[in-house]
């Protein structure tokens, strides 16, 4: 039996409580295991123009799925009015994702709007984007002079027929190619490029990968397939442990560690002992990263998820259109972050080993990566 799907249509949400006296916000929330709020992860559509076989496959995204109505989104304000919100709490960096994100209309003016925004000691945001990159050449420019400062690209494969089988909407490789060198051009950097593992489907790739991106402006990072969400029938034989990864690159460019940029960095740092660069691992499924996560997820339609594995979440969206203060949301949104607890990725074993019925699981597409 597979795992119970979360489709939006039967999601149930809890509207957070209003904390009877209201607090200024600090910028030091932390919650029951000490970790901080520092970023905040904004999905702006759920929809996408791939399906990727291990986040939005045909056989469950096809074309009788039913996406959000528009009246459903956040719109622009409503979105930058809670991201303000957030950074008054401590929040310092805000991806925006999907689904695609370069598929919601206008979303420069988005961008616009929260770079206005500074960090609770004054500093600009580190604002940026993941994307598949099917639109970035034609959007790159835009985007800069928005405001955007970088960007992330998803690309799984160099070689077509694999890429193509990965994406499975027969995207060409070299379109991607062309929007990661237009992004470059235009100073959305540094810019980094995302492989998402999968063993027997795409991790003959992992070398033609380093060769390429060795000595370019890109960082290139290799992501063990996760189990977010249940449509994609995730199965732990088919993770590529990140150990084995940087095994393969080592092997042929010998590699040395290097220290974390910053607390609560998801990937480990790798160095090419040539001086060709760097490049990452991802190791949500081997190692968990749980201790110091910061990060907060806030849905398409206002859900905010405490954990990219959770099965429910907490609807900001009515209290946005209650019409309750931000002083009240504000001190709402403290009291979910000192309750959070989420670390699954090191309870995994425990969570797979449940019934399929109970493990409820939201989709990656709903709140981005």
């Amino acid at each position: 039996m597979a795992e119970k799907i979360i489709m939006l249509a039967q999601q149930r949400h809890a509207t957070p409580a209003i904390p009877a006296h209201a607090e200024n916000p600090t910028g030091l929330l932390g919650d029951q295991l000490g970790r901080p709020l520092r970023d905040l992860r904004i999905s702006v559509t759920d929809r996408c123009n791939f399906r990727c076989v291990y986040c939005m496959p045909k056989a469950i995204f096809n074309s009788d799925y039913q996406y959000l109505p528009h009246k459903a989104l956040l719109s622009f304000e409503e979105i930058s009015r809670l991201a303000r919100i957030f950074v008054a709490h401590g929040v310092e960096k805000i991806r925006l994702t999907g689904g695609e994100p370069l598929l919601r209309k206008d979303i420069e003016k988005l961008i616009a709007m929260l770079a206005q925004l500074k960090t609770a000691s004054g500093q600009p945001l580190d604002l940026t984007l993941t994307t598949n990159a099917s639109l970035l050449a034609r959007k790159a420019q835009a985007l800069k002079d928005a405001g955007l400062q970088r960007v992330t690209v998803s690309l799984d494969a160099l070689d077509n027929q694999t890429f193509r089988r990965m994406n499975d909407v027969d995207f060409d490789v070299r379109d991607v190619l062309q929007g990661l060198e237009q992004a470059h051009k235009v100073g959305l950097g540094p810019i980094k490029v995302n492989m998402v593992v999968k063993a027997g489907m795409n991790d003959q790739e992992i070398l033609p990968m380093a060769r390429y991106f060795r000595h370019s402006p890109f960082i290139l990072r290799f992501i063990e397939y996760m189990d977010v969400g249940a449509s994609n029938g995730w199965k732990m034989d088919e993770v590529l442990p990140s150990a084995q990864v940087v095994e393969r690159i080592h092997a042929e460019f010998p590699l040395q560690a290097l220290d974390a940029n910053y607390s609560g960095e998801t990937a480990t740092r790798w160095r090419y002992a040539d001086g060709g660069g760097e490049v990452g691992m991802i190791s949500s499924v081997t190692q968990a990263f749980c201790g110091d996560c910061t990060r907060a997820r806030l849905s398409t339609e206002g859900q905010l998820y405490t954990c990219l594995f959770a099965s429910s979440g907490h609807d900001l969206r009515a209290l946005l259109r209650d019409g309750h203060s931000d002083s009240a949301i504000s001190s709402a949104l403290a009291q979910l972050w000192r309750a959070r607890a989420d670390r699954y990725s090191e309870l995994r074993t425990a969570q797979t080993e449940l019934p399929p019925a109970e493990r409820r699981k939201v989709e990656m597409s709903y709140i981005g990566g």
